[in-house]
């Protein structure tokens, strides 16, 4: 697969003094596109002598993500919405919001899915976050319907639920895995 050079506009050198990222190419690239790539240069407007260097206090650096979804939100095919944010620290990492692709028959299989889409999310971030030594389990998932934590926990099929598809139950192994722990959020205004 190769070393990492460029991620999202973001050039990335890696040598034995560290990691090094800038967006010199993704901004001379913008230049030329808008035909300024000969325009005078102005002076950086902040101090360019800032460096990021290691947290000797060790704070903490958590991942923590929520979900969440209405039922039947979509007044043409009654399909619900997921929505999902990250944070890692107090900073918001990733966030996405998707129309599901199959109708819902409860707000708990709809919040179901949505912590599914939350947690195959998590777990990509917990991998890339592996790379950099930093080793996360029980990551928790914070969901706003006790029917759908529930469903996290119990492998028991039962008449209400038998009928959502197989995918969705991702999360479910997971969970037995301590890999996540969907946890009670309570939300304003919900």
């Amino acid at each position: 697969m190769g070393e990492l050079n460029f991620f999202l506009g973001l050039q990335i050198k890696q040598g034995k003094e560290g990691t090094f990222v800038s967006q010199t190419k993704y901004c001379k690239e913008l230049l030329k596109r808008f035909g300024m790539d000969n325009a005078k240069a102005m002076d950086t407007p902040m101090s360019i002598t800032c460096y990021l260097d290691k947290d000797e206090q060790g704070s903490t650096c958590d991942l923590i993500g929520y979900s969440d979804s209405d039922f039947a939100g979509c007044k043409l095919d009654r399909k619900s919405t997921s929505g999902t944010c990250h944070l890692l620290g107090n900073s918001l990492v990733l966030w996405h919001s998707k129309k599901q692709v199959s109708v819902a028959l409860s707000t708990a299989e709809a919040e179901y899915v949505a912590a599914g889409s939350c947690c195959a999310q998590i777990l990509w971030m917990k991998q890339q976050l592996m790379d950099y030594g930093l080793m996360l389990d029980h990551i928790p998932i914070k969901c706003d319907n006790t029917s759908a934590i529930n469903l996290t926990k119990n492998p028991v099929q039962h008449s209400r639920t038998k009928h959502i598809e197989i995918r969705h139950h991702f999360i479910r192994d997971h969970v037995q895995k301590g890999d996540v722990v969907i946890e009670l959020s309570k939300l304003v205004n919900n």
